[in-house]
């Protein structure tokens, strides 16, 4: 989930627990957004892992952490109970987790004890909907309701809110575990992902074989099952020797060009994507892979990798493309 929809979530939480307490308000929105904060930590996380993104702060034990530091610290810039801060804290922590589990990137709640994780699949990372609902939601509490309007009005858009959240959470729960039950039934698939829309759904798979990863992949709409494909990409995982040629073809392209463009994006490596070659005027075969689940406006982030007809040296270049094959 996005910064914003994690620090609503927590706020709109807290609120149902206190009530109006603007200081309490405050503290539960700050830990619905503090686990994020092992972004500050990317300089040394490649030698400590435990301090990745995703790592000890999206833990019981990091969200404990934090909020028994602002118990400590909270009631000095704020009167109020230490045990009523820890506890805002401490659910705004939760929320956050919950959500980064709820969504495609998993999460380890028990760590440093296990890595075990928790990832449900029921929504993307970043969900534009969301996070426009959320960006909004905060301009109107604190910039045009705030000191403007009749308290009634901003307790309507307090109820308003958590109404929103508690249905949207509920179908993209009821759709995952819908489309779940039906995997079997539709073809040779082990993965469901998310699209920004709750009534699509993608249903993958990927195998590896002789030294080639190969995915497969289809869109699922609710009542009109598989609506588009199955479309298959296949890559190298090992980059090949220098070619002393340019492809000859789209599935050579594909294949010489996947593990350049693995090692030249962290987002394709960490995601499920497909790929497809073209070939321009002027010879070169140029491929592009894109991830299935950072899409935006019907583009996807992805890496274009381009052969030169001379079979020269590929180049790789990361930007959002918009596929032939629209992923969404």
């Amino acid at each position: 989930m996005d910064l914003f929809t994690h620090v609503l979530v927590a706020y709109l939480v807290t609120y149902g627990i206190v009530g109006f307490k603007p200081s309490y308000l405050a503290a539960g929105a700050l830990g619905g957004g503090l686990p994020d904060a092992d972004a500050l930590f990317f300089p040394i996380a490649r030698r400590f892992p435990i301090l990745r993104h995703h790592g000890i702060t999206h833990s019981l034990f990091g969200v404990s952490l934090f909020a028994g530091a602002g118990a400590l610290i909270a009631p000095l810039l704020a009167p109020g109970s230490a045990l009523v801060y820890f506890l805002v804290l401490e659910v705004g922590g939760l929320c956050h987790i919950a959500q980064d589990g709820f969504t495609h990137f998993s999460v380890p709640p028990l760590l440093p004890f296990s890595d075990r994780r928790l990832e449900l699949d029921a929504d993307r990372a970043i969900n534009f909907v969301t996070l426009i609902v959320s960006a909004a939601s905060f301009y109107l509490l604190l910039g045009v309701e705030r000191n403007h309007w009749p308290f009634v009005d901003y307790l309507l858009t307090i109820y308003a809110l958590m109404a929103f959240f508690a249905v949207y959470f509920a179908v993209r729960l009821a759709g995952r575990w819908q489309v779940g039950r039906r995997l079997a039934s539709l073809g040779d698939y082990q993965i469901v992902a998310p699209t920004t829309n709750p009534f699509a759904w993608l249903v993958l798979s990927e195998h590896d074989d002789g030294g080639r990863h190969r995915t497969t992949w289809a869109k699922y709409v609710f009542g009109k099952g598989i609506v588009r494909g199955p479309f298959t990409a296949e890559g190298l995982l090992e980059a090949p020797p220098p070619p002393r040629r340019a492809p000859a073809n789209a599935q050579e392209a594909l294949a010489w060009s996947y593990p350049a463009a693995r090692r030249a994006s962290g987002v394709l490596e960490a995601t499920y994507h497909f790929g497809e070659a073209f070939r321009d005027a002027a010879g070169a075969w140029t491929a592009v892979w894109y991830s299935l689940e950072f899409t935006f406006l019907g583009r996807s982030a992805g890496v274009r990798v381009v052969f030169p007809p001379d079979g020269g040296p590929p180049t790789t270049h990361r930007a959002f493309y918009r596929p032939t094959v629209r992923p969404g």
